[in-house]
C-alpha cells in the first residue's frame, strides 16, 4: 500500500478530506493510467474523466489558468472562450502532445458520429510536463494504444507516484509524478467536494519546504553526494475537480489559488517551469445542443468562495507532497536516478516541529 502524507502524521489545513482523499471523491470523476517503464523509457499517459457519460454531448463547466506559460498544452484556448470542457483531460510528456491529442480526437470521433458531419469539431484537452531527465523523450514512445489504455482503465481507485504521465517526472530534485488530495466544503445550502490531481515536475531541492519541517530540501541535499541542481524548471499541471455549483469565471478564480501550494512547497515558478491549472465543475452540465430555451444554472454567491480558495490551496499542497512520497526511486535514461522523498521521511517526520 502506498504511504501518503497523512500516514506520517502530517496534515494540511483544517478542512476534512473525502473518503479517498483523492480527486475521485468528486462523484463521477475517474482516473486511469498507462505506464511505460522499460529501460531508458520512463513515461506514460494519465486520463481524467469528469463524468462517466458522453462529455461531448454533456459538457462540464471548465476553466484554465496559466501561472507561467512555458508549456505546450492543447485545447485551453476554447475552454477559456466557451467555459466548457468536452473531452477527458489527458496528461503526458512534452513531445507526445501531438500523438495523445490525435488519439483523443479519434477516441471522441468513435463515440460521436455527428462530430465533423452534422455538428462542429471537438476540442481535445491535453497537457504535458518534460520528463527528459529520466525518459528518452526523443523516442516518442507514447502511442495510441497507451492513450486508450489510460482512458479505458479509469476508475475511482488509482495509483499515485511514478505511474502514467508521472513515470519519469522530477519534483524538487527528487522523484515526482502523480499525486492527489480532496477537501469537503460545507455551506448552509449543502456539502460539496473539491479534489485535486497534480503532475509534479518542478522546483529546486534547496527551496523545498514541508509543513512542520521547514526547509526539508536543505536537509535532504546534505545527504545526497551527487545531487545535480538544474534550477526551478520542468512544469506542473494541476487539475481541479468539484461539484460546487460555479460558473466558469468563478472556477477560474478558484483554480488560480493552486498557485498558493506551489509557493508553500518552495517554488518561485521559474522561467523554465510551465505552471498550468485546469478545472471543471460537474454541478451544471452543459448540453451540446440548444433546446431553444433559456439556460438556468445555480451558482454560489461570491461571498461563499473563500472556502473553495482555502480548499484548493490545501489540497494542491497535499497532492504535490503525495506525488513525491508515493513515487519510488527510479533510474532511467543514461543511468540518471531520482530518489524518492519517502527515503528521508522517517528522519524528517521525527524532527517535525
Amino acid at each position: 500500500m502506498q504511504k501518503r502524507l497523512r500516514d506520517y502524521g502530517m496534515t494540511i489545513g483544517s478542512l476534512e478530506t473525502g473518503p479517498r482523499n483523492k480527486i475521485t471523491d468528486v462523484k463521477g470523476v475517474t482516473v486511469g493510467h498507462s505506464t511505460i517503464d522499460d529501460g531508458d523509457i520512463k513515461t506514460g499517459v494519465t486520463a481524467i474523466h469528469p463524468h462517466g457519460g458522453n462529455l461531448f454531448t454533456d459538457k462540464v463547466v471548465g476553466a484554465t489558468y496559466v501561472l507561467n506559460g512555458f508549456g505546450k498544452a492543447a485545447g485551453t484556448l476554447q475552454v477559456d472562450e466557451l467555459g466548457t470542457i468536452e473531452t477527458p483531460i489527458l496528461l503526458t510528456n512534452t513531445l507526445s502532445i501531438g500523438e495523445v491529442t490525435n488519439s483523443l480526437i479519434t477516441y471522441m470521433l468513435e463515440r460521436n458520429e455527428e462530430i465533423g458531419t452534422t455538428t462542429g469539431t471537438v476540442n481535445p484537452l491535453v497537457a504535458e510536463c518534460n520528463d527528459m531527465f529520466l525518459n528518452d523523450i526523443r523516442s516518442q514512445a507514447v502511442k495510441k494504444h497507451h492513450v486508450y489504455e489510460a482512458l479505458s482503465g479509469a476508475s475511482g481507485e488509482f495509483d499515485e507516484g511514478a505511474v502514467g504521465a508521472g513515470t519519469g517526472m522530477k519534483c524538487f530534485g527528487l522523484k515526482g509524478g502523480i499525486g492527489s488530495s480532496s477537501r469537503i466544503l460545507s455551506y448552509p445550502h449543502g456539502a460539496y467536494t473539491l479534489g485535486v490531481l497534480v503532475l509534479s515536475n518542478f522546483g529546486q531541492l534547496e527551496h523545498f519546504r514541508m509543513p512542520g519541517i521547514g526547509l526539508a530540501g536543505e536537509k535532504i541535499k546534505a545527504k545526497l553526494d551527487d545531487h545535480m541542481d538544474e534550477g526551478d524548471k520542468g512544469s506542473v499541471i494541476i487539475v481541479v475537480a468539484t461539484d460546487l455549483p460555479v460558473e466558469s469565471r468563478q472556477l477560474k478564480r478558484i483554480i488560480k489559488r493552486a498557485g498558493v501550494a506551489l509557493g508553500r512547497t518552495g517554488s518561485y515558478m521559474g522561467n523554465g517551469s510551465g505552471d498550468i491549472f485546469l478545472g471543471f465543475s460537474t454541478a451544471n452540465p452543459v448540453s451540446h445542443h440548444s433546446n431553444g430555451t433559456l439556460q438556468k444554472r445555480e451558482t454560489i454567491h461570491e461571498d461563499d468562495i473563500d472556502q473553495a480558495f482555502t480548499a484548493v490551496a490545501d489540497a494542491a499542497e497535499e497532492a504535490i507532497l503525495n506525488s513525491m512520497l508515493t513515487a519510488k526511486t527510479t533510474t532511467g535514461r543514461e543511468g540518471n536516478t531520482l530518489v524518492s522523498l519517502a527515503e528521508f521521511m522517517d528522519e524528517l517526520a521525527g524532527n517535525k516541529v
